[in-house]
């Protein structure tokens, strides 16, 4: 009996070590079934080639075919585990890697390395440390190439190991089925106010409908929602002809107004470059290449307007830089050109990759992924800033934002409370999804970005239409123009960053009305806040007023200051455009001091506007000037003595010490 027993359990052994030993393709294994060996054998040759291109889904098709056929060879496993995971199928990755590691323990020192990949993908950190390790021991054959990282990727466990100790208080949710589906969404990119978001997708309703054959995905689309009136996503559409072709066409950067987009697409010559459209009323422009020295003949993937839209931020693989792609800066000057590219320098720049870069609306605050020494595992998203001219060391935003995988293409509202990027979550809608972080802690303190954000609606006084007018910006202490935009003809919005610390002056011109004119002074300690404000414009008519916001004097005195000069050269532009016009220079008083003295003042305020614009030129017969003193206040004083604060009733005398100028003739 016991005879019996003992070789019972010698053979059960042979038997599992029959399951569990690794076969080779060779044909003395399969020399029974000869024709499905040769069928297999293809498909397995056609597989590595694919997986040797890294077109893993593609080589997954055919390994899948040779598994059938032989399920006990250890690396074919192993290299089904690898597309698994380049897919974005990390646990069948693991679990296929396990069968792998089962049949032959001794596989190649490339699948270690790919099981240290999956424990730092799964934050065991100290795991991934062991395996990186024991991996750089064997080596590899098949991809020798990830070895020469081993070392960096243990410094990124050290990494992810601290910011785990110390997560940053975030929600991450998902933005749900109005924009996310079954497919790939990724680079989300918002309007300053988060009302519009347009995005990349991989969809069967891509224009075209075709596929690349590189990846065996549809080809890069891209897609546009905006929120209803109770802040909801709408359904994503596909934003279409011309911005969408046949071909790739991605998402990279938007204007704080959504009204200019920066596409990424193939140029003619086959490198990939960035592309600028912009929204007239409805429609959207043809998309153009941006001009040298920003494209190059290298390879531009990222760009970002600064709130004034005047200096371009981009990633570039151009000679001379840092390592990889690096970081750099364009700005227009005066006559429309752009200067020279400029690298941000090693700040921020790494010997590495940085890329999916966006400047912040408060003008200082840069957002970008990087694959340096400072990542938790592929990209991380930094954050650097721009004080007194130089730009802070880059800090990682930290965990649950940042992870072991790539975390890109990172933006965030003008308040400072939302951020959105793309991520491969579990539990998602598809692959890769859009999120939107919540920053709780800047929610609960206050702690936004000093900002003010402008927006509303420009439209023709009488008839209630909206208009496309011109919206400048001044700094009035330096006395120079910042920005200008135009409000779209179809729906008259406009939307303008405004960062603490200046004295703005701001004007809203069309040809044939009469300019809008509003002063905004926001102190270095100024909050964020959101400032609602639709201009109405009127055309030239008789009896039509403006009111010059951005007309100063010093105190008890007549004499101009030169930030006024901007304000009054736009009354020189109106008269020259109108050579009929005749106008009304106005100044008045509060009613603070002598009603003698406070007319005599206005009236030689009047005047000094009067004799500068004689001296632009202006024929004095068309010029009139008339001082009021306190005679036609627009806040009348018994209501500023029922104000509650000293800084109310002042903001009130305020109004009422103005300069305006009236139709007289046209």
């Amino acid at each position: 009996m016991k005879k019996l027993i003992l070789t019972a359990l010698l053979s059960a052994a042979t038997l599992f070590s029959g399951f569990t030993q690794n076969v080779d393709f060779d044909k003395k294994n399969f020399s029974s079934n000869k024709d499905g060996f040769k069928t297999a054998l293809n498909d397995l040759n056609t597989g590595n080639f694919h997986y040797m291109t890294h077109v893993y889904s593609q080589a997954l098709t055919f390994f899948e075919k040779a598994q059938n056929f032989n399920p006990k060879n250890a690396e074919l496993n192993a290299k089904i585990a690898d597309c698994y995971f380049h897919t974005g199928e990390t646990e069948k990755a693991k679990m296929q890697l396990e069968e792998a590691f089962k049949l032959d323990a001794s596989i190649d020192g490339y699948f270690t390395y790919l099981k240290a990949q999956i424990a730092q993908a799964g934050n065991n950190f100290d795991e991934a440390i062991k395996l990186y390790r024991a991996s750089k021991t064997k080596g590899s054959s098949i991809r020798p190439e990830a070895m020469t990282t081993i070392d960096k990727k243990i410094k990124e466990c050290g990494v992810g190991k601290k910011l785990i100790e110390t997560p940053i208080n975030v929600e991450i949710v998902n933005v749900g089925t109005a924009v996310n589906t079954s497919n790939q969404e990724y680079v989300p990119v918002i309007t300053a106010d988060e009302s519009e978001i347009f995005f990349t997708s991989r969809r069967s309703d891509t224009e075209g409908g075709g596929r690349d054959a590189q990846i065996d995905d549809y080809y890069e689309d891209i897609y546009y929602s905006s929120k209803d009136e109770k802040g909801e996503w709408q359904p994503a559409v596909n934003i279409g002809i011309p911005i969408n072709s046949v071909f790739h066409d991605a998402t990279v950067g938007l204007s704080i107004d959504g009204q200019k987009l920066f596409i990424y697409r193939d140029n003619k010559k086959g490198i990939g470059n960035i592309y600028v459209t912009e929204k007239k009323g409805n429609e959207w422009t043809i998309p153009e290449e941006l001009p040298s020295p920003i494209t190059s003949k290298s390879q531009e993937t990222s760009a970002s307007y600064d709130y004034t839209g005047k200096t371009i931020y981009f990633v570039s693989d151009r000679p001379g830089g840092k390592g990889g792609k690096d970081i750099y800066k364009s700005t227009q000057n005066k006559d429309g050109k752009w200067g020279d590219a400029e690298n941000l320098g090693s700040m921020v720049n790494t010997e590495f990759d940085e890329d999916a870069i966006f400047l912040h609306p408060d003008g200082k605050t840069l957002y970008f992924s990087s694959n340096g020494n400072n990542s938790m595992g592929g990209f991380d998203i930094f954050k650097s800033t721009l004080e007194k001219g130089k730009w802070s060391k880059p800090v990682n935003l930290g965990y649950p934002i940042n992870s072991a995988g790539d975390d890109v293409f990172f933006v965030l509202s003008a308040n400072g409370e939302h951020g959105y990027y793309a991520s491969e979550k579990t539990g998602g809608e598809g692959k890769k999804d859009i999120y939107k972080i919540v920053f709780l802690d800047e929610i609960k303190n206050n702690s936004r970005p000093k900002l003010t954000l402008l927006k509303g609606i420009v439209f023709d006084n009488k008839t209630k239409k909206p208009l496309s007018a011109l919206i400048e910006i001044f700094d009035n202490n330096k006395n120079e123009l910042v920005s200008s935009y135009e409000s779209n003809s179809a729906t008259g919005k406009y939307m303008v960053s405004l960062p603490a610390g200046h004295d703005y002056g701001i004007s809203v011109k069309k040809e044939g009305y009469l300019f809008y004119s509003e002063n905004i002074n926001i102190p270095d300690t100024a909050a964020f806040q959101e400032i609602e404000k639709n201009i109405g414009l009127d055309k030239i008519e008789t009896g039509k007023k403006v009111v010059l916001a951005n007309i100063f004097y010093d105190y008890n005195k007549a004499s101009l200051r030169s930030s006024s000069f901007n304000e009054l050269d736009k009354v020189v532009e109106l008269l020259n455009q109108n050579s009929k016009v005749k106008v009304e220079l106005a100044a008045h008083t509060d009613s603070r001091g002598g009603d003698a003295y406070n007319l005599k003042l206005s009236q030689e305020r009047a005047q000094s506007c009067v004799d500068y614009l004689t001296s632009k030129g202006i024929n004095r017969s068309r010029l009139i000037a008339k001082g009021y003193g306190e005679s036609q206040p627009l806040i009348k004083e018994e209501v500023i003595n029922k104000m509650a604060t000293e800084q109310e009733k002042e903001a009130a005398h305020q109004q009422n010490r103005r300069s305006e100028f009236k139709i007289l003739e046209n």
